[in-house]
């Protein structure tokens, strides 16, 4: 049954917390729903006082539900199968998820309990409601109906009784290449991989893998930084899969015996996507991974990075500088490329030459000139940049500082007048400096150049629809040598799991930074002292938060977990 959860609190009392109305207005409409038959919040919404969302908001909150968005929702075919697709349509219903005898759906009128006690009567489960746009529920529904294709788990489903094949280590040197062509081109298999594409997208990959192992395939998903298994592929259709993975990439099919790298576009859920792809032989066959390079996902500028205003202030202070260094540090998969080109688009002018050197060149920016590094014909970071400095640029977008060559041409280069952004791989802004130091760089030329050094890491952000209150999790902070007086006052929330983030519990990353802006009195330690540890007791001296600071920032803002950021930090 519907609880009515706050003793004496109406209808109308929520719609007022979500939008407040004039009592006048009120008052009429109330007058006018009494000799109509529309309801007062029906009148509210037809005169433009409240919206479709704030029913919904309002809704949920009188009957103490989650409200859910179900924009680029798809549902799952197996459960829209419980009842007919015209009684989901007729009680505008959605089913969300289902976990154990649990069935979590999403409702437009969450009032209709004669709806509800149909639907549990007919699938014997116990209901979740949720509360949800009807437009959304409809449009849902609809694509749902008029989608032809499967879901991935459904297409292997249909091919599971195909009976078992035989697969050896590896396909003989003198395989059909016309045969391979042929099954890459066939129906299941574009199905399949256009499937596991679009069902990457939908669940915001950055990573897709395709792994052979000795009698199956493993298919696993990067989402937020963390890998996800899916439904695997049949074994007998992986070295099709490969082929047609390798003709969108426009690779050499019938080599299998080196790695490949390739690329292709695709459009899917209403954007498009640029696909990285990379294979790799293995004793079961060739491994594929493709990265999902989307271009939206880029922040357009600095302020759209999160950044805490100190540092914030910090960088804009550096990159408005007419010449110097910029070093962005931090480990694999640290979202440094997103801020290399945050900070690109943040000076990509007309009146300034912008040139990049890359390995690869991952996303494609209008206005600025992007090299692609390519060892095999002796293009390296060093011979780019010797070339790029004779370009007469303004800008210059090292992609890695990896040897002390091109450390002390992109050093030189911000000594005679240019603006350099690179990256390096290091723990903490302070390292970076003993990093170049250590590749041979004169402390006195690091000191003339550089403007700021930072490191970063991604933390993965709660799902704000499930996310729960816990009490302070003493035993962490403990085991992280973290004081719980420095949090006093912080409400603690927990991952739960919701439909909205694939039952995950986070959904989304954010970055935590570590600025360190070179003043005068770091100067004169970087000359004195090169020590990392020397550096960063001063820089901390002089207001620098270090990364595990700026961590308990967001947890202090609910944005995440105490463990998530002892797991992205290090002391």
């Amino acid at each position: 049954m519907v609880k009515a959860t706050k003793k004496n609190r109406t209808m109308i009392d929520c719609i007022l917390q979500i939008r407040p109305i004039d009592r006048d207005i009120l008052a009429e409409a109330e007058k006018e729903a009494s000799s109509s038959e529309l309801s007062v919040e029906q009148l509210l919404i037809s005169q433009g006082l409240i919206s479709d969302i704030d029913m919904v908001l309002a809704t949920a909150e009188y009957l103490e539900m989650r409200p859910i968005s179900l924009e680029h929702f798809s549902p799952e075919a197996g459960l829209m199968e419980l009842l007919p697709k015209d009684t989901w349509k007729a009680l505008k219903v959605l089913p969300l998820s289902k976990l154990g005898s649990r069935l979590t759906i999403a409702m437009a009128d969450p009032f209709n309990i004669m709806g509800r006690e149909n639907i549990q009567s007919r699938t014997n489960l116990e209901l979740v409601p949720v509360v949800a746009l009807e437009q959304e529920i409809k449009d849902v529904l609809e694509h749902f109906t008029n989608e032809p294709s499967k879901a991935l788990e459904d297409i292997l489903k249909d091919m599971a009784d195909e009976g078992e094949v035989e697969v050896g280590q590896e396909l003989p040197e003198d395989a059909n290449l016309d045969e391979l062509l042929e099954t890459a081109g066939e129906a299941p298999v574009i199905r399949i991989v256009n499937s596991i594409l679009i069902e990457a997208l939908r669940k915001h990959a950055s990573d897709i893998h395709i792994e052979p192992m000795e009698k199956t395939v493993r298919l696993r998903n990067r989402i937020d930084g963390v890998l996800y298994e899916n439904p695997s592929p049949p074994k007998n259709l992986q070295n099709a899969i490969i082929s047609r993975l390798k003709i969108m990439s426009t690779l050499d099919i019938a080599e299998r015996r080196v790695p490949q790298d390739g690329r292709f576009k695709i459009k899917a859920l209403g954007k498009e996507v640029d696909v990285r792809v990379s294979i790799l032989p293995t004793v079961h066959g060739e491994k594929i991974v493709m990265r999902i390079l989307d271009k939206t996902a880029l922040a357009p500028n600095l302020g759209a990075l999160g950044l805490d205003e100190l540092s914030l202030e910090n960088f804009a202070y550096a990159l408005a500088q007419p010449y110097g260094m910029i070093l962005v540090t931090g480990p694999t998969g640290s979202g440094k490329t997103t801020t290399l080109y945050s900070a690109l688009q943040e000076l990509n002018k007309v009146s300034t030459n912008i040139v990049t050197t890359e390995n690869p060149v991952e996303y494609q920016l209008d206005g600025i000139n992007q090299v692609q590094i390519n060892p095999v014909v002796g293009l390296t970071f060093a011979s780019a940049l010797r070339s790029i400095l004779r370009q007469d640029p303004d800008v210059v977008m090292v992609g890695e500082i990896r040897d002390g060559e091109t450390a002390t041409i992109a050093v030189e280069a911000a000594l005679t007048g240019h603006m350099v952004l690179s990256t390096l791989h290091t723990n903490d802004a302070a390292g970076a400096i003993a990093r170049l130091i250590d590749m041979g760089i004169e402390p006195f030329m690091l000191s003339s150049s550089l403007l700021l050094t930072q490191a970063q890491r991604l933390f993965r952000k709660l799902c704000p629809v499930c996310k729960k209150e816990v009490e302070i999790p003493l035993e962490a902070l403990k085991k992280n040598r973290v004081n719980p007086e420095h949090l006093a006052g912080t409400q603690f929330y927990q991952p739960s799991g919701c439909p909205k983030c694939n039952n995950i519990g986070y959904k989304g990353r954010g970055g935590i930074m570590e600025i360190l802006l070179v003043s005068d009195t770091l100067r004169k330690t970087i000359l004195t002292n090169q020590e990392a540890s020397a550096i960063k007791q001063m820089a901390i001296e002089n207001g620098m938060r270090t990364l595990r600071e700026a961590g308990l920032d967001r947890v202090r803002s609910g944005l995440t977990t105490i463990e998530e950021i002892m797991r992205v930090t290090s002391e």
